[in-house]
């Protein structure tokens, strides 16, 4: 059994077959970009940054988003690589699969449904925050105009009936997240329908979206008080509150805010030339997305004080402290809503295709391998992907979504980092279009920062952790070893 879990697979000449016809090659260099800025700009500008800068880094939020940066640029590099040798879907479990062997492969793979599953959920639920924040902000303007017409939706259909308090599950009164739902199922069908038509669906929210942050960063400058980036590191007034500890902590948790930017190594199998533009989209859409992430921190904790600013709307709430910059909201809480859906629409592009690979190789079921005969996409695992997504935002809060994410990511960056070492060894004869500068230093920092990443997270995270590894490894013994591909081979 051991030389089976440690079996490396080496040959990928099945990328392309599946039960029914392919997947359609559509994507050029500029839509591979946009899925990774789709997947990243979202949830990280228009909620985590307030509540990491006034919880535990102050105006020092700007270097925390520095350091998972630098964190995330040595894994994009990785990935550059990896992704010129092995173009097909599966991301860093199909990586982790030709490195580090099957069992490792199916640890990767199954935390990456946290990164794109789960992440997807805690996003729909930061979107319902914008939503109702916009319904409020209609109705003051009918108000203004004399018309009585108040969009509200009721507390019960609006919040989670679950919420995490002192360590615990306790119960809201709440029924549903309902708009969280809406917009999963939403995005879901257009999944469904086609690459093609999702892709060019977030090409153009991300235009707009990266349009009307950069409207944002520019008007909010001139209002921008420098006495409030004093002191820019706050002293430490306990555990992982300000000081150098607060800042790694909100380095964790900002980390979050660049999951994603990988997502487009998952649509390897419909680029047009995977080879060449899947290494450009990965660093584009990560050095573009780390710019605008530190302009809005560099604006919001100028605005207004930052232990002001720890609420699920940051910046409408350093917007709204200036009279002037009213108009403002408007654009803060349109934008929010493209972006959040933007990173919803491309995690429910990403995880689908991974469990298409997962499927192929014979560690989930055949039906995960399915390609739909007119749509061109993998249908069944689509629905399935959108109504768990759409079922967690349902029910749980954003803190409880968001615990599990950043670390699985993590773990994935490591192997992908220690992977590329292990190929250039056991495999230097591979043609590689794409190099990783200084192999041996940029690898061995990527796993350096990843894991010293991983020590800041706390003990909760690691337990959470613990129970979704448990359950993984019952589906992997009880199903995916029996039925793997590799198992069939002669030589297994």
């Amino acid at each position: 059994m051991l030389k089976q879990l440690l079996a490396r697979k080496t040959d990928f000449s099945n990328a392309d077959e599946g039960d029914g016809p392919g997947l359609k090659r559509t994507l050029g260099p500029w839509g591979l970009t946009a899925l990774g800025i789709g997947a990243v700009i979202g949830g990280g500008i228009f909620v985590i940054t307030g509540q990491a800068a006034a919880e535990h880094a102050g105006p020092a939020i700007i270097l925390a988003f520095v350091i998972a940066a630098i964190c995330c640029s040595f894994t994009a590099l990785c990935y550059a690589e990896f992704a010129t040798l092995i173009p097909m879907s599966g991301s860093s479990y199909s990586y982790a699969y030709a490195t580090l062997g099957e069992l490792m492969a199916w640890f990767i793979g199954w935390n990456m449904v946290l990164e794109y599953g789960v992440s997807a959920s805690a996003v729909a639920v930061s979107w319902t925050g914008y939503f109702t924040s916009l319904l409020d902000n209609i109705s003051q303007l009918f108000a203004r105009m004399g018309v009585p017409i108040r969009l509200h939706l009721p507390d019960v259909l609006t919040n989670a009936p679950l919420a995490y308090t002192n360590g615990h599950l306790v119960t809201t009164g709440a029924l549903f997240n309902l708009p969280a739902v809406a917009i999963v199922l939403a995005l879901t069908w257009l999944c469904y329908v086609g690459i093609r038509e999702s892709s060019g669906a977030n090409l153009a929210m991300v235009i707009l979206k990266v349009g009307l942050i950069i409207i944002v960063i520019a008007a909010g400058w001139h209002y921008v008080n420098p006495d409030y980036w004093h002191p820019f590191i706050p002293a430490s007034q306990g555990p992982e509150k300000y000081g150098w500890p607060g800042i790694m902590r909100a380095a964790t948790l900002v980390f979050f805010a660049y999951i994603g930017f990988e997502a487009t190594s998952t649509a390897a199998q419909e680029a047009k030339n995977p080879q060449r533009d899947l290494p450009i989209a990965t660093l584009a859409s990560l050095a573009i997305c780390t710019v605008l992430y530190i302009g809005v921190a560099a604006v919001i904790t100028g605005l207004l004080p930052f232990d002001q600013l720890g609420t699920s709307e940051p910046v409408v709430t350093a917007v709204k402290a200036h009279a002037e910059l009213g108009w403002l909201r408007w654009l803060v809480e349109i934008g929010a809503l493209i972006g959040l859906s933007s990173v919803i629409l491309v995690m429910i592009i990403a995880q689908p295709r991974i469990f298409m690979i997962m499927g192929r190789d014979g560690l989930l079921p055949p039906v995960f391998a399915k390609i739909h005969p007119r749509y061109h996409t993998p249908h069944i695992n689509t629905v399935i992907t959108g109504v768990g997504i759409a079922a967690l935002a349902a029910v749980f809060p954003l803190d409880v979504l968001g615990d599990l994410v950043s670390m699985g990511t993590l773990i994935a960056f490591v192997a992908v980092c220690a992977g590329v070492l292990i190929l250039r060894r056991t495999r230097p004869d591979l043609p590689r279009t794409f190099r990783v500068p200084w192999a041996p230093v940029t690898c061995v920092l990527g796993v350096l920062s990843c894991l010293t990443l991983l020590y800041w997270e706390n003990w909760y995270q690691w337990l959470l952790l613990g129970i979704w590894t448990v359950l993984g490894m019952a589906i992997y013994f009880g199903y995916g070893r029996r039925h793997s591909q590799l198992r069939k081979l002669p030589s297994a």
